[in-house]
């Protein structure tokens, strides 16, 4: 027996479908390039959480549902017996995303979005017009779709995507941890091995208050270990900053720009423990008592 939805797409004029098809492509490219951007860095897309105000217990959840519900809508959005599926997820994520906005504006008004990593696009009113014009294209790719199907298979693609994430995690777990270190960088003018002994490389940009915040944390620990402190701009603002924060004893280094490649990050404070020339693990976030307890199961505090 023919399938009943044949005919009626069969039948339907060119230009419906042609439209439908526009709106599910271009929706489906937008979520797929987002949600894999948000998977393939889930530490880097935990800290943009919590930029925007994401509790940081909640965060890392938040970080891997969104980048698996947006890839995952995708997914629905390109295979036509799931298209009004991937437009009704795609409408709550919109919804979603300006409800938050919109509950924390007057604290967001201005700072960079990072929805997308080609997008630069700040929180203001622009941001509530793009996102409603995002949800007219997923409104239109589900109009003239036929009723979705296949839920089993449909779950079978949602596992898929589950486990992409997770291997993209341990992916980016093992990299960060045991990767070499550069066997030397310059710390007060002077060539520092990274061979021997704990080391912690620490980015700061001298008028972050973030790294400010940082910094004064670590003034208040019993360190075990060496900290190099790395500005991501003028270096000559490095003692002062250290001074304002009360941590003593710091190394200033001058090789940002030999030292980012190897150690990629986005936005300071950003922290490398190093041991015996091994990348033990990398630390993006810096708020008590999880640092003091990272920190201290590394063997860099007492």
């Amino acid at each position: 027996m023919l399938d009943q939805n044949i005919p009626e797409s069969s039948s339907r004029p060119r230009w419906q479908a042609g439209i439908e098809w526009a709106a599910a492509l271009a929706l489906a490219a937008v979520w797929l390039v987002a949600g894999l951007w948000k998977l393939s860095d889930l530490t880097a897309t935990q800290l943009r959480m919590t930029q925007f105000l994401v509790p940081q217990p909640v965060s890392f959840a938040a970080a891997a549902f969104f980048g698996t519900a947006e890839t995952f809508s995708a997914l629905l959005l390109l295979v036509p017996q799931w298209r009004r599926w991937g437009a009704g997820l795609s409408v709550f994520l919109l919804a979603a995303f300006m409800a938050y906005i919109g509950i924390h504006y007057r604290q967001l008004t201005g700072a960079e979005c990072s929805c997308f990593p080609w997008m630069k696009r700040a929180i203001g009113p622009s941001f509530f017009v793009e996102d409603a014009g995002l949800i007219v294209l997923a409104v239109v790719a589900g109009w003239w779709a036929s009723p979705s199907r296949g839920f089993g298979r449909a779950a079978a693609a949602l596992a898929s995507v589950v486990v992409l994430a997770a291997g993209l995690q341990a992916a980016d777990r093992t990299k960060a941890s045991g990767a070499l270190a550069p066997p030397s960088v310059i710390a007060d003018g002077h060539e520092f091995p990274l061979q021997q002994g704990r080391v912690l490389l620490f980015f700061f940009n001298p008028y972050c208050p973030h790294c400010l915040q940082a910094a004064q944390a670590m003034s208040r620990l019993n360190w075990q270990a060496t900290i190099i402190g790395i500005p991501t701009q003028n270096l000559e603002e490095g003692p002062s900053f250290f001074a304002s924060a009360g941590l003593t004893g710091v190394r200033l280094s001058p090789d940002i720009v030999r030292l980012r490649p190897i150690f990629p990050f986005e936005d300071a404070p950003y922290g490398v423990a190093v041991e015996n020339g091994r990348v033990k693990e990398k630390l993006v976030f810096f708020d008590e008592p999880d640092l003091s307890k990272t920190l201290r199961r590394l063997g860099f505090i007492h």
